[in-house]
């Protein structure tokens, strides 16, 4: 047997290693699985989640190559958390329910089957199983509550034989497995499903997406969440937390296609005019009323208390101080905090946020500030931490780069050392930038350039033409589109990220938030330089005119607001990203920590 691993191990997972591993490979021996091959802590495809073993062999059956993912667990106990059959608690956890470990393995089968080319006609030959090892069946007796099947069962100490069994009917004793493990670990990995391509059928018609740990903790939760209410007559606040990419919009739209066929109400708003509708257009294009479950935090002004079943919030970090603006009816303008208005409007109001993507003042969607509000109100509050990366090719690495790259986390920026999920370079000039992404384009991948708003914008001229605004030596392009309707080819301003049409333009950080794209080109304006080393603000550099008042944006809130934005331009791609700064000091250093 091969052990293999492809990043280096924390010493907590060496311990877990220590005591779970040497039980899967007694019983491999003991089987006569000799020739399986262990392929340990295997990252899922596009994700930073890893199985904790796959075994790969070949089938005795039908001689094909044959997989089983196995989830280890050193858990000796565990409960039904409350009524569900889907959640667990276990001691360690403190009562915090988490995904029956059968549902887990599950996820990861159906991940692994929806992302590899490899399998994708076989879909046969991959099989899971939790193994329980230091388990007695009594002491997880609630576990099999839930009926197991070849994709997700439950095996204890006391059921080693039917392990035994289990495997052996999966894999053969007389081959090796190292022909199946290579063909795994080289398979093409299928491009990902874009969140907004399949809205259609995630809210019409069935749940399109897989999803994964920490994500189906969250969606399991806050399906329970609200049946406890409707049965109990309660209210419950669930914050779910995380980075660009952890998946907080598909679980946003996993628990909008759940809970709307389940016949409870329930809403989706966001902040984010672009994001709002692209979501009504995509999601809505053959069911007109579809667009309607679509809609922005300032519309709860005049809702009924407890209205609905469940309200999702994706975006939240956009929360404002208040819903009132200039066009807000007189009889409607109160001091009510804008986060009071969306605790009162649903049993069950559901937060998603990313703190890091705060970028215009007066944005207070914090985990602070909510829970503040809800326990003012008495409200129980949940929070859910997504501690994944679907975004970014998966890499984790990517992510803490950039994070200590701009300051926003402890220990100081670092070199790229290279991840093989994502692609990391700095180009010479933007005509590079152009013509590399181009090239994705034309390989059949998504592109887009963005770039730190600091050059004017132009409306269209008279004639539907669009001013190149955006001017690098004599590289010129025009920002997208302001307005909500398609001028001179290019797509209306929320379509920029989704329209193929979009290529043509430069975004900014008001159209890029909140969407993803398989390549990102980012252009670093001179609000940001790397000076004397240290990064520099410039606010003189800014053209943006909510961040122009000084009155209004102090010095410090504009150096934390322009890096926020640089932060989430540089994380929309999912398999690469290209670099240019149009200052010589930035670009060399960007440059020199890319190339060491």
């Amino acid at each position: 047997m091969a052990i293999r691993t492809g990043h280096s191990a924390s010493p907590s997972e060496r311990r877990s290693w220590e005591r779970s591993l040497p039980a899967l490979r007694a019983d491999l021996q003991d089987a006569g699985l000799t020739g399986v091959e262990m392929l340990i802590e295997y990252q899922l495809p596009l994700t930073s989640k890893r199985a904790d073993v796959v075994l790969a062999g070949v089938h005795p059956r039908t001689g094909r190559p044959s997989y089983v993912v196995i989830e280890l667990k050193q858990w000796s106990a565990a409960q039904q958390f409350e009524d569900s059959d889907v959640l667990v608690t276990i001691d360690e956890y403190h009562g915090r329910p988490v995904t029956h470990p059968a549902l887990q393995v599950r996820d990861y089968c159906d991940y692994l089957l929806g992302f590899t080319s490899a399998l994708a006609d076989d879909p046969g030959s991959v099989a899971g199983a939790a193994y329980l090892h230091n388990a007695t069946d009594h002491g997880v007796d609630d576990l099999f509550r839930l009926a197991g099947d070849d994709h997700g069962r439950v095996f204890t100490s006391q059921q080693r034989a039917e392990f035994r069994e289990f495997l052996l009917s999966r894999l053969s004793t007389d081959a090796s497995g190292a022909a199946a493990a290579d063909q795994l670990l080289s398979s093409r990995i299928a491009p990902t499903k874009q969140l907004l391509a399949v809205a259609a059928e995630e809210v019409q018609h069935r749940e399109m997406f897989t999803l994964l740990d920490e994500q189906r903790d969250a969606y399991n939760f806050v399906l329970h969440a609200v049946e406890r209410a409707r049965r109990g007559n309660t209210k419950t606040a669930v914050v779910v937390s995380g980075g660009p990419g952890s998946g907080k919009s598909v679980i946003a739209l996993s628990l909008l296609g759940e809970l709307s066929r389940q016949g409870r109400s329930v809403l989706h708003a966001t902040g984010s005019r672009s994001f709002t509708q692209t979501l009504r257009k995509v999601a809505g294009r053959r069911a007109p009323r579809v667009q309607k479950m679509f809609l922005y935090f300032n519309s709860f002004i005049t809702a009924a208390p407890n209205d609905l079943d469940a309200l999702i919030l994706d975006e939240a970090h956009r929360i404002r101080e208040t819903s009132a603006s200039r066009w807000t009816r007189a009889e409607h303008r109160t001091r009510k905090a804008q986060v009071d208005e969306l605790l009162d409007a649903a049993r069950v109001p559901v937060f998603l946020l990313d703190q890091h993507q705060v970028v215009r003042p007066g944005e207070l969607g914090t985990v602070e500030d909510i829970r503040a509000h809800a326990v003012k109100h008495g409200i129980e509050v949940t929070e859910i931490d997504l501690d994944a990366q679907f975004r970014c090719g998966g890499s984790e690495e990517y992510v803490r780069w950039v994070r200590r790259l701009l300051g926003l986390e402890s220990g100081g920026e670092m070199p790229w050392s290279g991840d093989a999920n994502f692609d990391v370079v700095v180009v010479d000039g933007p005509k590079e930038l152009e013509a590399m992404l181009r090239s994705r384009l034309d390989a059949g991948y998504s592109a887009r350039i963005a770039a730190g708003y600091c050059w004017p914008w132009s409306d269209p001229r008279p004639d539907g033409t669009l001013v190149p605004d955006v001017r690098v030596g004599d590289w010129a392009r025009p920002w997208n589109l302001k307005g909500d309707r398609s001028v001179g080819g290019a797509p209306a301003a929320a379509l920029w990220a989704t329209d193929p049409a979009g290529f043509g333009q430069v975004g900014c950080i008001y159209t890029a938030q909140g969407f993803e794209y398989d390549y990102a080109g980012v252009i670093l304006g001179p609000d940001l330089v790397w000076r004397d080393g240290v990064w520099t603000s410039v606010r003189d550099a800014n053209r943006d005119p909510d961040l122009k008042n000084r009155a209004k944006v102090g010095d410090r809130d504009f150096d934390r607001l322009v890096r926020n934005v640089y932060k989430v331009l540089l994380t929309r791609g999912m398999r690469g990203v290209a670099l240019y700064s149009t200052d010589r000091q930035t670009q060399d250093h960007l440059r020199d920590l890319v190339a060491r």
